[in-house]
């Protein structure tokens, strides 16, 4: 009887200490990835973009809208890149914490390019003033240096929500910042030999990825990717190609490739994809390295090819 009484005590412990989990939604994988690896052991956050889709033109689903009601953190990166969740987060109120990325002390912004093509140093690489607005490249996540930063915000943000776990979530960020600083020294060594090989990108989603590793971009074929580009950009474009002597025009599997293909008429471009929402990769904490070593695994086979 003592044991059955102890069990039932243990049981009962489990599940109160179940139900006190926090819950935790992020907005799409890169994000779940980093916050999840804080989280580990406690529990999981909720992804609301899934599947590969883009958040650039997504539309929220009333599933996805009763799962962010239920939420007592919310993690995106901010207006300027998931506009879809302004009025949603804004509606919200008081009953969630929200954590903009964007909006991090010690976030690396970069000013948003213009699409078509990219000459020399004329168009702005310098930081952003006004945080999480248009003018900012929403891209931030493809920098190793912005997760490490997102980790020990989200260990802060967890734990205040969650007192009781805060030793944990503080231990796990440790890891998951080791484990980015890791990342980023691997990537660095994998891309140096890519510097000085020019390639367009579909839309200017890459910047940040660029920029911390020393490649070569020389336009994008979107000037926004939710709209298909005009005869004359496309022409400009390709003029590009030739100009720049693009080694590469890099699709992505969100939009329309049929686009690359005419880009690369005529030229002697070669075409392949690359994808930063992690199109095929499961989620979870190990999902965010995966993305950006599939990135530049797919780079280095099409820019690095002789």
């Amino acid at each position: 009887m003592r044991l059955l009484a102890t069990l039932l005590v243990l049981a009962v412990f489990h599940a109160s200490s179940l139900a006190a989990q926090p819950r935790v939604v992020a907005s799409f994988a890169p994000l779940q990835s980093v916050v999840a690896g804080v989280m580990a052991g406690v529990g999981t956050p909720e992804t609301i973009v899934k599947g590969g889709a883009s958040p650039h033109a997504y539309t929220l689903k009333p599933s996805e809208a009763r799962l962010l009601d239920g939420a007592d953190l919310v993690f995106w990166i901010g207006p300027g890149y998931e506009n879809f969740l302004v009025r949603p987060l804004q509606n919200l109120g008081d009953k969630a914490r929200k954590v903009a990325w964007a909006e991090l002390p010690g976030i690396e912004l970069l000013a948003a390019r213009e699409g078509g093509p990219w000459e020399g140093h004329g168009h702005s690489h310098g930081h952003a003033h006004a945080k999480g607005k248009a003018e900012t490249d929403g891209h931030l996540f493809l920098d190793p240096r912005n997760a490490i930063v997102l980790a020990d915000a989200a260990a802060a943000a967890l734990a205040q929500t969650d007192p009781a776990n805060g030793e944990r979530y503080r231990a796990n960020a440790a890891r998951v910042k080791a484990a980015l600083a890791a990342l980023d020294t691997e990537l660095a060594a994998k891309l140096a030999p890519l510097a000085g090989r020019p390639f367009i990108v579909f839309h200017d989603s890459l910047q940040y990825f660029e920029k911390r590793y020393g490649l070569t971009p020389a336009g994008s074929i979107a000037v926004n990717p939710e709209r298909r580009p005009g005869a004359q950009r496309l022409q400009r474009i390709r003029e590009r190609v030739k100009r720049a002597q693009a080694i590469c025009v890099f699709a992505e599997p969100q939009f329309e490739p049929s686009l690359v293909a005419t880009i690369v008429e005529g030229t002697s471009a070669r075409v392949a994809s690359v994808d930063y929402v992690g199109v095929g990769i499961p989620p979870g904490p190990d999902a965010y390295a995966a993305i950006l070593r599939k990135m530049a695994a797919d780079l280095a086979a099409c820019l690095g090819a002789s």
